[in-house]
């Protein structure tokens, strides 16, 4: 069954940047512990702070004489279900010499760590250390009030950026590549405040928690944070934030992954943050909202879930595209604007110059741009 279920799946058609990179790649499991947060689901008549830990996936460049291969067990999307992944990333393999900018991926609500492993895996094996935690109260296992989310994650990214940066292998530039409400919480801890009106939201938590994250009290951006990936990102279309709010972005490069069928995080709310933030968009036409993001879709998904009413599957597929082509198209313009702006690579430009980014000066031959389309705001 593990043999079915690959994350590191790729096609002869895909970007030169998709797939497995020139480094073998290493994975480890850690855990990160916030020693004071709000527990929000036990705040009802007083604040409860207590520890709140944070089961981290760390991928890396390993050994050059490392051997591929390696395998994750997780759950599926009805939170009890247990699969077996299989991917490249061999388990706590030496780690190569050097610093490598981090790279934090965030999952949706809900997800888990294991959600984008096949960008994790891609991006660590063209340099780059890649961390994917489970945010507590947001994962399939423990999905808990959307309140609780909307005030944890941007505090969880800004944490992870923080601790993980102490890694004797952590470069000093970082990124965040989030995932529907990943993808909220990247755009608020880059110094996207929300609109006090949130505090009005029928979700939002209790005891004005979202109050340090309204426009004028956010923290800034921590300063280690260099580019956003915000891939169908939730929130503008459901009144998140002002353009005030994600005017804050105009100074920091987002890319915006979208598909224009995403009924989920709406996808003039997601062009709305490209365009007001002076970012890249990538649309994926008549892709929904798994456009871009999830794994394929386990085979143990297929079946319907007497849990759910539904079959798990369509949390990870979309309608119209394969995922393995979504997945590679993904992993080529995140390492593309990565290289960009964590590395400084400048030939790197024309992957996401919209001028050349789907062209056969991209590597996108004849035909292979189809459905696609690359925009840009400056």
């Amino acid at each position: 069954m593990s043999q079915q279920n690959r994350v590191d799946a790729t096609r002869p058609d895909s970007p030169p940047l998709a797939g497995p990179g020139p480094l073998p790649v290493g994975v480890r499991t850690l855990t990160v512990t916030d020693p004071d947060r709000v527990d929000v689901a036990a705040s009802t008549e007083a604040v409860v702070r207590r520890p709140r830990a944070l089961v981290t996936e760390l991928w890396y460049p390993a050994l050059a004489n490392t051997r591929a291969g390696g395998i994750y067990r997780t759950l599926l999307r009805d939170g009890e279900t247990s699969i077996t992944l299989q991917g490249r990333a061999a388990r706590n393999a030496n780690p190569a010499p050097g610093q490598f900018p981090l790279v934090l991926i965030s999952h949706g609500y809900p997800g888990n760590r294991y959600l984008l492993a096949h960008l994790a895996e891609a991006l660590a094996s063209r340099g780059y250390l890649v961390a994917a935690a489970d945010h507590p109260d947001s994962t399939y296992e423990d999905q808990g009030p959307f309140g609780a989310t909307l005030h944890h994650r941007p505090l969880d990214q800004r944490f992870l950026l923080g601790a993980l940066a102490e890694l004797p292998n952590a470069g000093a530039e970082a990124a965040i590549i989030g995932y529907s409400m990943g993808g909220y919480g990247a755009l608020v801890t880059a110094g996207a405040g929300l609109s006090p009106s949130v505090r009005e939201h029928e979700h939002a938590p209790p005891h004005d928690l979202l109050a340090a994250h309204l426009e004028g009290a956010a923290l800034p951006p921590p300063e280690a944070l260099k580019a956003v990936i915000a891939i169908g990102p939730f929130g503008n279309s459901h009144g998140l934030w002002s353009p005030a709010g994600l005017g804050a972005l105009a100074g920091l490069p987002v890319l915006v992954m979208a598909g224009d069928r995403d009924e989920t995080s709406g996808y003039d709310g997601m062009r709305g943050i490209a365009e007001t933030g002076r970012g890249l968009l990538l649309t994926f036409l008549n892709a929904g909202h798994n456009a871009a993001a999830p794994i394929p879709a386990p085979v143990e998904s297929h079946a319907l879930s007497a849990k759910l009413g539904w079959a798990p599957f369509l949390h990870y597929a979309d309608a119209v595209w394969d995922t393995v082509r979504m997945n590679a198209i993904a992993q080529h313009f995140a390492a593309a604007f990565l290289d960009r702006h964590l590395k400084g690579e400048a030939e790197a430009e024309r992957f996401l110059d919209p001028a050349t980014g789907l062209g056969p000066e991209a590597g996108f031959g004849e035909g292979r741009d189809a459905g696609l389309r690359l925009e840009r705001w400056r």
